[in-house]
């Protein structure tokens, strides 16, 4: 079942104009965001609010490249400049939904969604094991979120770049968020193999 809604999510992710990787393990997460950083030649990441064992993961391979890191907690008054700056983005995303090709970030911190949308390359990472197929299925994990944050939660829904239309109805990506969209679907459990 794993499988089918990784194949389900990487169809509508792309279909939308994204990006989709599929790794084992948190390494092979953190090499798949390597080689993002460096094929857009970027020398500043954001990081949002990613596991302990990924969060030093990324570190350590973003010093090895001599890429600057910045993470939270996020100094408010550098805000929003400081994310805004940062070539590529990178955040965790507490589940999927593979029907409609949708990272969802859930938060209570403004700054950390800042990281999704600021930079103008995001790379969402998420567990395989967090695929739910449909929207449905997914308003529990909301209502549950909801419930324990009842101040300040929010929830984005990423489903690639991001895009409008003019007036012609011409599609422009990239206005309004990051311009090129990657998710990188982890299989083993707590991104680990």
């Amino acid at each position: 079942m794993t499988e089918d809604l990784i194949k389900q999510f990487t169809t509508k992710y792309e279909f939308l104009r994204g990006f989709t990787h599929v790794a084992a393990d948190a390494a092979e997460a953190a090499d798949i965001a390597a080689s993002i950083i460096k094929e857009v030649e970027g020398q500043r990441v954001a990081l949002g609010d990613l596991p302990d064992k990924m969060m030093q993961i990324f570190e350590e391979r973003c010093w090895e490249d001599e890429v600057e890191v910045i993470k939270p907690p996020y100094n408010r008054s550098d805000l929003p400049d400081l994310i805004d700056k940062a070539h590529v983005g990178i955040s965790w995303t507490k589940f999927a939904i593979a029907e409609t090709g949708s990272l969802v970030e859930v938060n209570t911190d403004d700054s950390l969604r800042l990281v999704s949308l600021l930079p103008r390359v995001h790379v969402g990472i998420l567990m395989a094991e967090n695929l739910v197929k449909t929207l449905p299925e997914a308003a529990p994990r909301l209502r549950d979120f909801f419930s324990s944050k009842p101040s300040n939660a929010v929830v984005t829904f990423i489903s690639g770049p991001s895009r409008t239309g003019d007036i012609e109805m011409r599609l422009t990506l990239g206005v309004h968020g990051p311009e090129v969209s990657h998710a990188i679907v982890i299989r083993g459990k707590n991104g680990s193999a």
